[in-house]
Protein backbone atom coordinates (compact mmCIF):
# COMPACT_ATOMS: atom_id res chain seq x y z
CA UNK A 1 0.00 0.00 0.00
CA UNK A 2 1.39 3.22 -1.36
CA UNK A 3 1.06 6.55 0.57
CA UNK A 4 -1.71 7.89 -1.43
CA UNK A 5 -3.73 4.76 -0.26
CA UNK A 6 -2.94 4.70 3.03
CA UNK A 7 -3.89 8.10 3.45
CA UNK A 8 -7.15 7.46 1.92
CA UNK A 9 -7.92 4.67 3.94
CA UNK A 10 -7.00 6.56 6.95
CA UNK A 11 -9.39 9.70 5.86
CA UNK A 12 -12.02 7.47 5.50
CA UNK A 13 -11.41 5.25 8.82
CA UNK A 14 -11.52 8.62 10.40
CA UNK A 15 -14.97 9.57 8.91
CA UNK A 16 -16.57 6.27 10.05
CA UNK A 17 -15.07 7.19 13.23
CA UNK A 18 -16.13 10.86 13.34
CA UNK A 19 -19.25 9.40 12.44
CA UNK A 20 -19.80 7.38 14.79
CA UNK A 21 -18.78 9.74 17.63
CA UNK A 22 -21.39 11.78 16.86
CA UNK A 23 -23.70 9.51 16.60
CA UNK A 24 -22.55 8.04 20.14
CA UNK A 25 -23.00 11.90 21.29
CA UNK A 26 -26.77 11.89 19.90
CA UNK A 27 -27.04 8.60 22.18
CA UNK A 28 -26.26 10.01 25.18
CA UNK A 29 -27.93 13.24 25.27
CA UNK A 30 -31.10 10.89 24.75
CA UNK A 31 -30.49 8.85 27.15
CA UNK A 32 -29.70 11.44 29.56
CA UNK A 33 -32.89 13.47 28.68
CA UNK A 34 -35.27 9.88 28.76
CA UNK A 35 -33.49 9.25 32.54
CA UNK A 36 -34.15 12.40 33.33
CA UNK A 37 -37.77 12.60 32.20
CA UNK A 38 -38.69 8.81 33.47
CA UNK A 39 -37.64 10.75 37.22
CA UNK A 40 -39.09 13.65 36.59
CA UNK A 41 -42.49 11.64 35.85
CA UNK A 42 -42.04 9.56 39.10
CA UNK A 43 -41.36 12.62 41.08
CA UNK A 44 -44.59 14.07 39.51
CA UNK A 45 -46.62 10.67 40.17
CA UNK A 46 -45.61 11.01 43.81
CA UNK A 47 -46.80 14.37 44.59
CA UNK A 48 -50.09 13.86 42.50
CA UNK A 49 -50.47 11.37 44.79
CA UNK A 50 -49.38 12.97 48.35
CA UNK A 51 -52.29 15.28 47.06
CA UNK A 52 -54.85 12.66 47.07
CA UNK A 53 -53.73 11.53 50.94
CA UNK A 54 -53.13 15.13 52.18
CA UNK A 55 -56.45 15.22 53.52
CA UNK A 56 -56.20 12.57 55.67
CA UNK A 57 -53.50 13.01 58.41
CA UNK A 58 -53.16 9.11 59.04
CA UNK A 59 -51.67 8.32 55.35
CA UNK A 60 -49.61 11.38 55.09
CA UNK A 61 -47.05 9.86 57.51
CA UNK A 62 -47.29 6.61 56.16
CA UNK A 63 -47.28 7.33 52.12
CA UNK A 64 -43.96 9.91 52.70
CA UNK A 65 -41.77 7.39 54.56
CA UNK A 66 -42.84 4.97 51.59
CA UNK A 67 -42.28 7.50 48.87
CA UNK A 68 -38.99 9.61 49.68
CA UNK A 69 -36.47 6.95 50.36
CA UNK A 70 -38.00 5.54 46.96
CA UNK A 71 -37.25 9.50 45.40
CA UNK A 72 -34.53 9.64 46.58
CA UNK A 73 -32.86 6.18 45.67
CA UNK A 74 -34.55 6.48 41.77
CA UNK A 75 -32.86 9.90 42.25
CA UNK A 76 -29.24 9.36 42.82
CA UNK A 77 -28.94 6.49 40.34
CA UNK A 78 -30.79 8.49 37.90
CA UNK A 79 -27.55 11.22 38.90
CA UNK A 80 -24.68 8.33 38.75
CA UNK A 81 -25.80 7.65 35.28
CA UNK A 82 -26.37 11.10 34.03
CA UNK A 83 -23.16 11.89 35.21
CA UNK A 84 -21.75 8.76 33.40
CA UNK A 85 -23.75 10.03 29.58
CA UNK A 86 -22.36 13.21 30.63
CA UNK A 87 -18.76 12.04 30.63
CA UNK A 88 -19.52 9.96 27.49
CA UNK A 89 -20.42 12.39 25.52
CA UNK A 90 -17.69 15.30 26.47
CA UNK A 91 -15.32 12.30 25.10
CA UNK A 92 -16.97 11.83 22.22
CA UNK A 93 -16.63 15.28 21.58
CA UNK A 94 -13.16 15.45 22.43
CA UNK A 95 -11.82 13.27 20.16
CA UNK A 96 -14.37 14.57 17.51
CA UNK A 97 -12.23 17.61 17.95
CA UNK A 98 -9.06 15.50 17.59
CA UNK A 99 -10.20 14.64 14.11
CA UNK A 100 -11.26 17.68 12.73
CA UNK A 101 -7.53 19.52 13.86
CA UNK A 102 -6.49 16.68 11.30
CA UNK A 103 -9.03 17.79 8.77
CA UNK A 104 -7.80 21.10 9.10
CA UNK A 105 -3.81 20.55 9.75
CA UNK A 106 -3.84 17.98 6.53
CA UNK A 107 -5.94 19.24 4.47
CA UNK A 108 -7.20 23.45 5.51
CA UNK A 109 -4.21 24.77 7.04
CA UNK A 110 -4.27 27.82 4.43
CA UNK A 111 -8.10 28.35 5.61
CA UNK A 112 -9.94 28.83 8.77
CA UNK A 113 -11.93 25.45 8.00
CA UNK A 114 -11.89 23.46 11.76
CA UNK A 115 -9.43 25.81 13.13
CA UNK A 116 -11.33 26.07 16.36
CA UNK A 117 -10.44 22.58 16.97
CA UNK A 118 -6.70 23.31 17.29
CA UNK A 119 -6.40 26.30 19.31
CA UNK A 120 -5.61 24.31 22.38
CA UNK A 121 -5.71 20.66 20.61
CA UNK A 122 -6.88 18.06 23.02
CA UNK A 123 -8.42 20.44 25.92
CA UNK A 124 -11.72 20.13 26.77
CA UNK A 125 -13.19 24.15 26.91
CA UNK A 126 -11.93 24.11 23.26
CA UNK A 127 -13.89 21.14 22.48
CA UNK A 128 -17.02 22.92 24.35
CA UNK A 129 -16.75 26.30 22.92
CA UNK A 130 -16.94 24.71 19.40
CA UNK A 131 -20.64 23.92 20.52
CA UNK A 132 -21.25 27.32 22.34
CA UNK A 133 -20.54 26.24 25.90
CA UNK A 134 -18.31 28.69 28.09
CA UNK A 135 -15.08 26.58 29.20
CA UNK A 136 -15.19 26.47 33.59
CA UNK A 137 -16.50 24.31 35.90
CA UNK A 138 -19.75 26.55 36.54
CA UNK A 139 -20.75 25.38 32.83
CA UNK A 140 -22.00 21.87 34.52
CA UNK A 141 -24.47 23.38 36.51
CA UNK A 142 -26.21 24.00 33.77
CA UNK A 143 -26.24 20.03 32.90
CA UNK A 144 -29.37 17.94 33.78
CA UNK A 145 -27.23 15.83 36.07
CA UNK A 146 -26.86 18.67 37.90
CA UNK A 147 -30.34 19.68 37.50
CA UNK A 148 -31.39 15.86 39.21
CA UNK A 149 -28.77 16.66 41.45
CA UNK A 150 -30.34 19.85 42.47
CA UNK A 151 -33.84 17.21 42.91
CA UNK A 152 -32.13 14.72 44.98
CA UNK A 153 -30.67 17.54 47.75
CA UNK A 154 -34.20 19.31 48.48
CA UNK A 155 -35.75 15.68 48.80
CA UNK A 156 -32.84 14.82 51.14
CA UNK A 157 -33.61 18.12 52.36
CA UNK A 158 -37.12 17.95 52.77
CA UNK A 159 -36.56 14.12 54.46
CA UNK A 160 -34.51 15.50 57.31
CA UNK A 161 -37.14 17.95 58.27
CA UNK A 162 -39.72 15.65 58.06
CA UNK A 163 -37.73 13.16 60.16
CA UNK A 164 -36.88 15.79 63.01
CA UNK A 165 -40.63 16.80 62.87
CA UNK A 166 -41.90 13.59 63.85
CA UNK A 167 -39.07 13.49 66.55
CA UNK A 168 -40.55 16.93 68.03
CA UNK A 169 -37.94 19.06 67.31
CA UNK A 170 -39.38 23.39 66.78
CA UNK A 171 -40.13 24.57 63.32
CA UNK A 172 -36.92 26.43 64.69
CA UNK A 173 -34.41 24.17 63.83
CA UNK A 174 -36.31 21.67 61.68
CA UNK A 175 -36.50 23.84 58.44
CA UNK A 176 -32.91 25.09 58.80
CA UNK A 177 -31.44 21.60 59.27
CA UNK A 178 -33.28 20.39 56.08
CA UNK A 179 -31.75 24.02 53.99
CA UNK A 180 -28.19 22.81 55.43
CA UNK A 181 -28.31 19.23 54.44
CA UNK A 182 -29.96 20.19 51.20
CA UNK A 183 -26.80 22.81 50.21
CA UNK A 184 -24.86 20.26 51.63
CA UNK A 185 -26.20 17.01 49.39
CA UNK A 186 -26.30 19.27 46.27
CA UNK A 187 -22.72 20.73 46.99
CA UNK A 188 -21.34 16.89 47.12
CA UNK A 189 -23.04 16.08 43.85
CA UNK A 190 -21.60 18.57 42.55
CA UNK A 191 -18.07 18.29 43.27
CA UNK A 192 -18.42 14.89 41.90
CA UNK A 193 -19.63 15.64 38.87
CA UNK A 194 -16.12 18.06 38.38
CA UNK A 195 -14.21 15.05 39.78
CA UNK A 196 -15.53 12.59 37.67
CA UNK A 197 -15.48 15.17 34.09
CA UNK A 198 -11.79 16.00 35.62
CA UNK A 199 -10.23 12.13 36.18
CA UNK A 200 -12.16 11.15 32.52
CA UNK A 201 -10.55 13.44 30.46
CA UNK A 202 -8.17 12.93 27.87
Amino acid sequence: MDDSEREQALLSALTTEHFALQTSRTGTVAESTGRATVFLSVLSAALIGLGFVASEATLVRPYLGAVLPTLVVIGLLTFLRLVETMVENSLALQRIQRIRAYYHHRFAAEHEFFSDAVVREGAMDTAWASVGARPGPWEYLLTTAALVGAVNALLLGLGVTLLLALAGVGHGVTIPAGVVVAVLAFAAQFVYVLRMSRARAV
